[in-house]
């Protein structure tokens, strides 16, 4: 939905994409059949494959001609995509999530026990895939998946928290969303043999790329139509995550007394409507989008000094059209 529509102007890459696809199933088949359904089941149901599509982007930096990306390349958008899938095994746990992917979650097909080993399994054939790759990838996954558990706690430590800080958001969704991304690119940059200034730069533009997206999402998730989103508008607020939108409107001296009187604790669809209603009418959409902006200014600007290679460029693009969705559902 964010991403991938820009990045395919990189010509290889839906080639690329379909080898991440067969590594993935190849990943994950087990000498037991039920083992490698459950494991296998989100992968099955499909994604945005953005994390690969970033991994292999910026393994084609600096190539002029963006051939087919490396064997090394395609092993390494599989290590950050089962990281992302596991984690979203887990999440759904966390969550009591009933579906995912227009399917059922795993915690709802087989049970909360099965999902969380079946996410363990996905995040240890990650890692396997990362040593794989040398030390310095499985160092940087290992060091993600960290990061990927702060995020998630401090995100959980704010639940229902009406006076939840920017700080801890903007720490939160650090951890949550944009380490892998960023680790994604390095990753890709790293097996291509990049220079390491590079490698930094790239690392910058995975990050920044990945605040704003999450920005972005957390917008779409009060704005968007429920049909595109899936479930209805203002979910977050039911789930009690506070999202920058939020944050912004409770500041708001026009929307912040009513807003903070219906926050605090589990709502029901009535109050939860009249909340998202209430950021919708503040300042909170439009500020947010502003900050979604300034993060994918400094996306593009990492990539300054690179050449205006296709991947570059494509990189340039889905930062660009990151900011372009968030003021289009506004």
């Amino acid at each position: 939905m964010l991403a991938l529509s820009a990045l395919a102007a990189l010509p290889c890459l839906e080639d690329d994409l379909r080898r991440v696809e067969r590594e993935l199933f190849d990943a994950v088949e087990a000498r037991d059949e039920f083992i490698t359904e459950m494991v296998s089941h989100l992968i099955a149901a499909g994604g945005k494959r953005v994390r690969p599509g970033l991994c292999i982007a910026a393994s084609l930096a600096l190539d002029e001609s963006a051939p087919a990306a490396s064997e090394s390349a395609v092993r390494g958008a599989a290590s950050v995509e089962l990281v992302h899938i596991g984690s979203l095994y887990h999440d759904d746990v966390i969550d009591g999530a009933t579906t995912r992917r227009s399917v059922r979650s795993v915690n709802a097909q087989w049970g909360n026990l099965r999902a969380i080993l079946s996410g363990d399994y996905l995040l240890g054939r990650a890692s396997e895939i990362a040593a794989s790759l040398g030390t310095e990838v499985a160092s940087l996954v290992a060091n993600t998946l960290t990061q990927l558990c702060e995020g998630q706690m401090l995100e959980i430590d704010s639940s229902y928290d009406p006076g939840r800080s920017e700080e801890r958001y903007e720490r939160a969704i650090e951890g949550k969303t944009a380490a892998l991304l960023s680790t994604s690119c390095r990753i890709g940059a790293i097996v291509a043999g990049l220079p390491r200034p590079t490698i930094d730069a790239l690392g910058e533009f995975g990050l920044s790329y990945g605040m704003a997206f999450q920005v972005v999402d957390d917008i779409l998730d009060l704005v968007a139509d429920e049909s595109s989103l899936g479930k209805p508008a203002g979910n977050d607020i039911s789930e009690g995550v506070y999202t920058l939108p939020v944050l912004r409107a409770l500041a708001d001296n026009s929307t912040g007394d009513e807003l903070r009187s219906l926050l605090g604790g589990p709502v029901d669809d009535s109050a939860r409507d009249r909340a998202a209603a209430l950021v919708r009418a503040s300042n909170g959409i439009e500020e947010a989008r502003e900050v979604a902006r300034k993060w994918s200014d400094r996306a593009q600007a990492a990539l300054d000094k690179l050449p205006e290679t296709p991947a570059a460029l494509a990189m340039r693009s889905a930062a660009v059209h990151l900011a372009e969705t968030a003021k289009l559902n506004h």
